[in-house]
């Protein structure tokens, strides 16, 4: 087994330090430059959801629908014990029509998020516009004409699509911020009624003082940025920390395809959409790259609820495993504790079969890492959940990267 090295390891030299680079420029000018936006727009969205309204995530092609699916398991159960569940629904093409969803559901207390690739897609431009029609908040990720446009200037569509992670990541953590400033929220008063409470770890510079709409929207500003330099910091130490480990893991993943292997890609919650975003990447031949064969094992839900209610949880991906598993084929696992059952009876499975696995972990490793539960194993050595999840990003975009 090859695991990563812990986080005080340097820069490498070589395509992964480079990549490892680019993504720390991009990330500190991206976040620098939209800090102030993002922080009123996290001021609107609060607003919006103490109105009763929702948010309405849109994506219609395979990698958006992972960022639009991202975006609901986060708001609505979210990870910050304490914390309000917040509604947040997914509009995908698998759903029919975004027109016609979007149609049926948005109303004007709401925000629309649209997730695409590319600017001049009809779905995301009919989406906006009908958003904006109903008086919907707007938030876009490309220029076509929302409300609220964060567009990263880098062409490398997996950095932008990292920047963007953390970018509603961080909408997330901070919308409570403003539930504990909650006159903030009543009519957009100018003056807060100060309770930080649980957010003292999300807000670290609230003072009492600060009570004032723009005091504590520049208090938000600076959270924003602090939470992009953790990030750029993270995606480092496990990009170069973990460089061997990727290298091997890519040199395996491109074994097994040659021999007519697939790819098996599974995690739960917000991990599972990254196994449906590693699971489009590999099927994608943009750029010229290879399509490769590539089973989301969370996409199911007729067979993930049919074993988890007459046999069990632990057993949701181990049946899957059993099921679409030869021994030419790879497995990788996202999670963000390396102990979640479901994944350790999968990698055992995987392992009885002689499927080559790969695990991508948060913390210290978790079990996985200590036990050594699989063959190439990724630590993002972080406490902070979104943090590990982004990071992880970027390291199945670079093992996609370099197997091409």
């Amino acid at each position: 087994m090859s695991a990563g090295s812990p986080p005080e390891a340097g820069r490498v030299a070589g395509p992964i330090g480079e990549l490892a680079q680019r993504r720390s420029e991009a990330n500190r000018r991206f976040f620098d430059r939209e800090a102030d936006g993002i922080a009123r727009c996290c001021h609107e969205l609060a607003t919006r959801f103490a109105r009763g309204g929702r948010l309405l995530a849109i994506g219609a092609t395979p990698t958006a629908r992972s960022d639009a699916r991202h975006v609901s398991v986060e708001f609505v159960h979210p990870v910050i014990v304490g914390k309000r569940a917040l509604p947040a629904i997914a509009i995908c093409a698998e759903g029919g029509s975004i027109e016609a969803q979007l149609d049926g559901l948005a109303v004007a207390s709401d925000a629309v998020m649209v997730f695409e690739a590319e600017e001049q897609r009809t779905p995301t431009a009919r989406a906006i516009e009908m958003a904006r029609g109903r008086g919907c908040q707007s938030v876009a990720f490309a220029p076509c004409d929302a409300e609220w446009e964060f567009v990263p200037e880098i062409d490398d569509r997996f950095v932008r699509q990292e920047l963007i992670e953390t970018l509603y990541h961080v909408l997330w953590e901070l919308v409570h911020v403003f539930f504990d400033h909650r006159g903030l929220l009543e009519g957009r008063s100018q003056r807060a009624t100060h309770d930080a409470g649980a957010s003292s770890f999300l807000y670290p510079f609230l003072a009492e003082g600060q009570t004032d709409l723009e005091s504590v929207l520049e208090d938000v500003r600076s959270s924003v940025l602090l939470k992009a330099e953790e990030i750029g910091e993270l995606r480092e130490t496990t990009l170069n920390g973990n460089a061997e480990v990727l290298e091997a893991a890519a040199a395996a993943l491109r074994t097994r395809f040659e021999a007519g292997g697939t790819l098996l890609a599974l995690g739960n919650g917000g991990s599972a959409t990254d196994a449906m975003d590693v699971t489009a990447d590999f099927r994608d031949d943009e750029g010229g790259w290879t399509s490769r064969r590539a089973i989301d094992l969370t996409e199911d839900a007729p067979i993930l609820t049919a074993v988890a209610n007459d046999v069990g949880v632990e057993e949701i991906f181990q049946r899957q495993v059993i099921a679409y598993g030869h021994e030419e084929d790879a497995l990788i696992a996202f999670s963000t504790s390396g102990g979640s059952e479901n994944l350790i009876e999968a990698l055992a499975e995987a392992r009885r079969r002689g499927i080559e696995t790969i695990a991508m972990v948060g913390y210290d490793g978790g079990r996985i890492a200590a036990d050594g539960l699989a063959d190439h194993v990724v630590v993002s050595r972080s406490q902070h959940i979104p943090r590990i999840q982004e990071a992880q990003a970027s390291a199945y975009h670079v093992l996609r990267t370099i197997v091409a």
